[in-house]
C-alpha cells in the first residue's frame, strides 16, 4: 500500500508528464495550424500549373486523424465544389468532377506537409477561387488557404528596358565625364606646380649668378 507522500509524488509526476508537451510547444514558438499558399496565381491557358499548399502544425501528422480537402468556387460567394480529399487508406484522392475531369493530380509530399496539386490543360473556366483546408488533430484549429486563380490567354509583354538603358547610359556618361575632368584638373595642377618649381629654380640660379658677378667685380683693383 502506497503512503500519502508516495501518492503525492506520483500525482506530481503525472501532472508534469501531461504539462511537458504543452511547455515544449510554447517554448518552440508553435501556436496553431498555419497554411501557406499563393494569394494570387496566374496561369497560361492550355498549360500545366502547380498550385501549392503547405501547412505547418504543432503536431506530427497522424494518418488516422488527419483530414484535408481541395475545393473550387467560381467566386467567394458561390458554393464550394470538392475535387480532392484525403483518404486514410488511399492517401490523396482526386474526386470525379465534371469541371476538371482527370486533369487534377496530387503533386505534394505528405511527409513534408506538402499538399500541392497540378492542374493540366488549364481552361478559361478554371478561373476562380481554390481553397486548401487542413485539419491535423490534436490541433483544434482548421487551417485554410485561399487562392485567387487567374487564367490568361497570353503572357504579359516583356518590360521595356529602353528608358532604363537610356538612364544608365546617361549616368555612366556623366560619371565618365566627371572622372575625366578630375584627371585633367589633377594633371593641370601637377603641370602648373612643376612650372612654378622650374621658375623658382631659374630665379634662384639667376640670383646666384648675379651674386657671383658682383663678387668678382669687387675683387678687381
Amino acid at each position: 500500500m502506497s503512503s500519502p507522500a508516495q501518492e503525492r509524488s506520483r500525482s506530481g509526476v503525472q501532472l508534469l508528464s501531461a504539462a511537458l508537451p504543452l511547455l515544449l510547444l510554447s517554448l518552440s514558438g508553435c501556436s496553431s495550424m498555419d497554411v501557406t499558399v499563393p494569394s494570387n496565381l496566374n496561369a497560361l491557358n492550355g498549360t500545366t500549373v502547380k498550385i501549392t499548399c503547405i501547412f505547418t502544425s504543432c503536431y506530427r501528422m497522424d494518418e488516422t486523424k488527419f483530414a484535408m480537402n481541395w475545393t473550387y468556387q467560381e467566386s467567394l460567394n458561390d458554393t464550394e465544389e470538392m475535387f480532392m480529399t484525403y483518404s486514410r487508406k488511399k492517401g490523396m484522392v482526386a474526386l470525379s468532377s465534371n469541371r476538371f475531369g482527370e486533369r487534377v493530380k496530387f503533386a505534394g509530399n505528405l511527409v513534408k506537409n506538402d499538399l500541392s496539386i497540378t492542374l493540366s490543360d488549364v481552361q478559361l473556366e478554371d478561373e476562380g477561387v481554390y481553397n486548401c483546408y487542413v485539419r491535423n488533430p490534436p490541433d483544434r484549429i482548421q487551417g485554410q488557404g485561399v487562392i485567387q486563380f487567374n487564367v490568361v490567354t497570353e503572357l504579359p509583354p516583356p518590360r521595356d528596358s529602353t528608358i532604363a538603358v537610356a538612364i544608365g547610359a546617361s549616368v555612366g556618361g556623366a560619371l565618365a565625364l566627371l572622372i575625366l575632368s578630375m584627371v585633367v584638373v589633377k594633371c593641370l595642377r601637377r603641370h602648373r606646380k612643376q612650372e612654378l618649381i622650374s621658375e623658382e629654380k631659374m630665379e634662384e640660379e639667376g640670383k646666384l649668378e648675379a651674386e657671383g658677378v658682383g663678387e668678382e667685380g669687387t675683387k678687381q683693383p
